[in-house]
């Protein structure tokens, strides 16, 4: 949740309304764009979605 509202400045409402599959795409996309705009960071760089949980 926290990644798409710093990303997009969606309240956490507006998060909290997607299903977790939306939030998953966005995620991913937000993941995207953040690869296109720095390619010379790109070979070090994991998705948002590549990350496992810590507990």
């Amino acid at each position: 949740m926290a990644f798409i509202s710093y990303y997009f400045h969606w309240s956490s409402e507006e998060v909290l309304k997607l299903d977790h599959e939306s939030r998953r795409r966005w995620c991913g996309e937000i993941s995207k764009i953040n690869k296109s705009l720095s390619p010379e960071k790109k070979s070090k760089e994991k998705s948002i979605l590549d990350m496992k949980p810590t507990r």
